[in-house]
């Protein structure tokens, strides 16, 4: 394999967010091997040095693919102004439900998450006309939630769910997927010669794609049915112990 691609959450991190000395060194002996270290992540780009620490990733893709970064080369797929401004009318029509605009910068919301670093905003679509949307997040409340965000969405957007309670809705060429197959191929990889490892939906076509696929044995049951082998939980640092046990 000529590289380890991994998702963050409930992956390679531990529950409680940390990443282990362990999982750090590995990663580091796969680079000096020469194997590229890549991560793949919902999560933004501002998240990545608080999250990971001191690894170090040959390329990035974060924000479910809305956002990859090559060093300081950055290229974005984001959801058009007039579409995100037509979708946040829409959802203001329901005014239970509680919304996040990520910029890839910063993110916006119309309610105060305690665990959730965001910024108070009660007019979202003022932010949309003047800021590049990569996506938009709708909080589960009940099944008619689902039912009102999959009303809305037109040929150019789809949307995915994390943890079972957050509907991401993004601009339909913006996935893990896409974003990955991108970065190998602006090194010269192909798929095949790639190893995955995740453990929610938006993982599952990665998984797939890629040469190997290697769910951690505490993801979804979907994740666990694509997957081509079963890694050891996030919290005993399946990724790290994969590699080393197979790779390194």
């Amino acid at each position: 394999m000529k590289a380890v691609i991994t998702d963050l959450d409930r992956t390679l991190l531990h529950t409680d967010k940390s990443v282990s000395d362990y999982t750090v060194n590995i990663l580091k002996k796969c680079r000096e091997k020469g194997i590229l270290v890549i991560v793949a992540s919902a999560r933004p780009q501002r998240d990545m040095k608080k999250c990971v620490g001191e690894i170090e990733f040959d390329a990035m893709v974060v924000s479910n693919g809305a956002r990859i970064i090559y060093g300081k080369d950055i290229i974005e797929a984001d959801i058009p102004t007039h579409t995100a401004r037509n979708v946040l009318s829409a959802l203001k029509r329901h005014p239970d439900l509680k919304i996040t605009l990520e910029t890839g910068d910063e993110a916006y919301a119309n309610a105060v998450f305690d665990s959730y670093e965001s910024i108070y905003c009660e007019d979202l679509i003022s932010i949309a006309e003047k800021e590049t949307v990569l996506k938009l997040i709708v909080g589960i409340e009940d099944e008619k939630t689902v039912d009102i965000v999959k009303a809305l969405l037109s040929d150019e957007l789809y949307y995915s769910v994390a943890h079972s309670h957050l509907m991401q809705i993004m601009n339909r060429s913006a996935t893990k997927w896409n974003g990955i197959k991108q970065v190998l191929a602006r090194f010269g990889i192909s798929t095949d010669e790639a190893i995955y490892f995740g453990d929610d939906n938006d993982d599952i076509e990665s998984i797939k794609g890629c040469g190997l696929g290697v769910a951690v044995s505490n993801a979804i049951p979907a994740v666990l049915d694509a997957a081509d082998r079963i890694a050891d939980t996030n919290d005993n640092d399946g990724v790290a112990r994969f590699i080393e046990e197979n790779l390194l």
